[in-house]
């Protein structure tokens, strides 16, 4: 399971010239089943997701992918990790 974190760099301000294609970028992800949460990180830092993919290479691919990150909107940061423990509605995400 991965976090995706895409904080805003001193390009924030062209996001709204992306906007459309990285909300097409995320649709394709939810779409392929390899997405299963995006949302804002606060204060309006720049967003988040939580991703399952076969491996550290295929997700950062993705990222690399977004056209956030193409243009220099955000900074991604993947942090991998194993998930343990679990409550009972998410109790699929632990293997």
């Amino acid at each position: 399971m991965f976090i995706i974190l895409l904080k805003f760099s001193a390009n924030r301000e062209n996001a709204g010239t992306y906007m459309e294609a990285h909300k097409a970028w995320l649709k394709q992800g939810f779409d392929d089943g390899v997405f299963l949460l995006a949302g804002s990180l606060q204060p309006g830092l720049g967003g988040g997701i939580l991703a399952q993919a076969g491996s550290l290479d295929d997700i950062a691919a993705r990222v690399k992918e977004d056209p956030f990150v193409e243009e220099d909107v955000v900074k991604p940061e993947i942090i991998e990790m194993t998930p343990a423990l679990a409550g009972e509605r998410l109790k699929f995400l632990v293997g």
